[in-house]
């Protein structure tokens, strides 16, 4: 360090070996500093979208149906989009409530429609499926369910801006509250197929990670969640 000193000046060799410890720095930070998985940054979206959803006053009821439900499903961003032949899609968790009232870890799921007919237009949604038997939670813990058909759905008079076929059905299995951003003529969520994401659970929690064994049996946990746990009433 003498060296340097007297060739550059004591000014410049502070300057110099603040430097070099610098780039000694950046690499052990680039290591640290791990970017969000798809999973993860799924997670904090299903958490704002739940905030923003309950504080909506178009939706005044979705809490009361939240603090009955057995289970919620949270996409934070459904899309749809179409011109006579349709499709919608989007991925979310499923989070059940446990004997003492407290929600699970999430679980990874992903909704998928298609649909033929006269239809256009496009649409995204912030959708919230309350889940308000057992029988709901339990057919979406199989490996595949379709909604209407396993589960009875009703959409509309509790939602913004979604279809109104199934709204006369007020003992449904699953409530469907959305707050949309576009327009769409024709289809509706029945009919639509809801599948685990199994790798997207693996990848969350390690291997193994089955929806039953996070929700129902919580032998799997993520600290990441807990904001999201937190936000359900």
């Amino acid at each position: 360090m003498k060296a340097v000193v007297s060739r550059f000046g004591a000014g410049r060799g502070v300057a110099l070996a603040a430097i070099l410890a610098a780039a000694l720095l950046v690499p052990a930070l680039a290591r640290t500093a791990v970017a969000a998985s798809p999973a993860e940054e799924l997670v904090a979206e299903a958490r704002f979208s739940i905030e923003r959803l309950l504080g909506d006053p178009n939706l005044p009821d979705l809490e009361t149906y939240v603090k009955n439900a057995r289970g919620v499903l949270i996409i934070p961003e459904l899309v749809k989009g179409s011109f006579f032949v349709g499709a919608e899609g989007g991925s979310g968790v499923l989070m059940v409530r446990g004997g003492d009232g407290t929600w699970s870890s999430p679980a990874f799921y992903t909704l998928a429609a298609g649909s033929f007919g006269l239809q256009f237009g496009g649409q995204v949604s912030e959708v919230v499926f309350t889940l308000m038997t057992e029988g709901a939670v339990q057919a979406l813990l199989a490996n595949e369910v379709k909604l209407g058909v396993d589960a009875s759905i009703a959409i509309g008079p509790f939602g913004l801006g979604v279809e109104v076929s199934t709204t006369t059905n007020l003992d449904a299995d699953i409530y469907a509250f959305a707050k949309t951003v576009g327009l769409f003529g024709g289809g509706s969520l029945e009919g639509a197929k809801l599948f685990s994401r199994n790798s997207w659970n693996d990848a969350y929690y390690g291997a193994s990670a089955s929806p039953r064994a996070v929700v129902i049996e919580r032998i799997f946990f993520n600290p990441q969640a807990e904001p999201l746990r937190s936000a359900l009433p």
